[in-house]
């Protein structure tokens, strides 16, 4: 799947997905020496440290032990305004709140993976919280404890992230994917299967990622623990979403719009999704119907 013209190779298990790294080296090897796998490892890292409600030291899991006023960490503003994006565009069925609707259901940082009661819709947006900037920073206002899941859209930005930082560090080119989410900067370039869920082994059609474009792909089979529960609820319900759409794909300029589109593909009208958030989609029914935007620069398998 990825371009042979990539000279450096690293994989690995990180933030609960399979990584890989396809680095084309600057001068001297800038880009894929140690010191940058190390700064990959560091990054990836911090971000978990802030935003992970899977680990008792957390940022995530210190605002949702306590309200009240939390500096949010520097990368934290593309990330919550995309979510508004994602939350208005699909009235409130994307939100970064459904971390307790997620933890009712099983999905809880002790991997119960056995719902605790009735599903619950997660809180207002409007109501729960107030994002201000502080300086350069944002700072959270609670008047009670949140659990937040970016979920939705952190892994894409996370790709982002990496991809960013191999570029600053020197190197010509970067394909960073992250399990359904990729990112090609610099002179990288490759092609992607998008996979059939009802058959891993086909693809339904395929689309070149260069000059900085972003592909996800989301499916409930990727994360599923049992009938009907997986990871991507209906937040106004705090419900796991069902009917006929079993896979989406989001193209755009960047992992963190594609993924949060990908996710919003399944509540959202996807007219309005595209021309919000400026991406190109597919989407798969389970009639095996596919459903494709009209400025979709890829290739589809009837």
């Amino acid at each position: 799947m990825l371009s042979p013209t990539n000279e450096v190779v690293w994989q690995f298990e990180a933030i609960g997905a399979r990584w890989r790294i396809d680095v084309t080296p600057g001068p001297e090897g800038q880009g894929a020496r140690a010191d940058d796998r190390a700064a990959v490892d560091a990054r990836i890292e911090q971000f978990d440290r802030d935003w992970s409600r899977f680990r008792d030291d957390s940022l995530v899991t210190a605002i949702a032990r306590a309200g009240g006023s939390h500096r949010l960490p520097e990368d934290a503003g593309p990330l919550l305004q995309h979510f508004r994006d994602l939350y208005q565009v699909t009235g409130g069925r994307v939100s970064p709140l459904v971390g307790r609707s997620l933890e009712q259901l099983g999905y809880d940082a002790h991997y119960r993976l056995t719902p605790s009661g009735d599903p619950i819709a997660a809180p207002s947006w409007d109501t729960t919280i107030t994002l201000r900037e502080d300086g350069e920073r944002l700072t959270l206002d609670a008047p009670s404890p949140v659990s937040l899941d970016v979920g939705a859209a952190g892994k894409g930005y996370l790709v982002d992230l990496v991809a960013e930082l191999l570029m600053s560090r020197g190197a010509l080119g970067v394909v960073v994917d992250g399990s359904g989410d990729l990112r090609a900067l610099g002179e990288a370039r490759i092609r992607v299967g998008l996979e059939n869920p009802a058959n891993p082994s086909l693809v339904v059609g395929t689309v070149t990622l260069e000059r900085g474009r972003a592909l996800a792909a989301s499916a409930p089979n990727r994360r599923a623990w049992g009938d009907g529960l997986h990871h991507i609820v209906d937040a106004t319900t705090g419900i796991p979403v069902s009917g006929s759409v079993i896979a989406t794909w989001a193209v755009a300029e960047s992992a963190l719009v594609a993924d949060g589109a990908a996710t919003a593909l399944f509540v959202g009208e996807p007219r309005a999704i595209a021309e919000r958030l400026g991406v190109e989609y597919v989407r798969m029914h389970a009639d095996g119907r596919l459903e494709v935007s009209p400025g979709f620069d890829g290739e589809v398998f009837a």
